[in-house]
């Protein structure tokens, strides 16, 4: 397996996966076993993020088995209400003592793995990989999950490690915030 940056030939796999695991693709069991991807990536999205280098890509062979994106919030022309959420939280989440407005900071996310790939190490690999490529840009990265996804709480907290920032509502719904320091 190949971990790397996405390329803009990449997107259409990478949509095919995001599109599997989104949240409205799933029964409500689907997601409750496996957790789920929100927001809206379609190829010309994705090739425009890879073209930025904010996607990394786990690659087998030539089949993208994973992908994840590493971006910097702020410079969302448009950002899903979510992300704005998140960034008008960062006032009262705090990272290491220190209001998380005050911290260089990179949005993680979304990560999704192809489902045959589930359980193999790709998304800890991936995750890896976005720490130690954020580490030149930012201290700490950030990512929001949605308080119904147990899945991806119990791959991010309990897995890797992030620590909970807190809580924020955005949209109706409440997500909680988590990060992890960059090397």
């Amino acid at each position: 397996m190949e971990y790397r940056y996405a390329t803009e030939a990449d997107a259409p796999a990478m949509a095919e996966i995001f599109a599997a695991n989104h949240h409205d693709a799933l029964t409500e069991r689907q997601r409750a076993e496996q957790g789920f991807v929100q927001g809206r990536f379609d190829v010309g999205a994705l090739r425009v993020m890879a073209g930025a280098r904010e996607l990394l890509v786990a690659d087998d062979a030539g089949r993208i088995a994973g992908l994840l994106a590493l971006s910097v919030p702020t410079a969302l022309a448009d950002p899903p209400p979510p992300v704005a959420g998140l960034l008008g939280a960062q006032g009262v989440l705090e990272w290491q003592g220190r209001p998380l407005a005050e911290a260089r900071w990179l949005l993680y996310g979304p990560v999704v793995v192809d489902s045959a790939y589930r359980g193999r190490g790709v998304a800890r690999a991936l995750f890896t990989m976005a720490v130690a490529a954020a580490s030149e840009r930012a201290d700490v990265v950030v990512a929001f999950i949605e308080a119904g996804n147990v899945p991806s709480w119990k791959v991010h907290v309990d897995g890797f490690g992030m620590v909970p920032l807190g809580e924020f509502v955005a949209g109706g719904r409440t997500y909680g915030a988590v990060a992890a320091p960059t090397f």
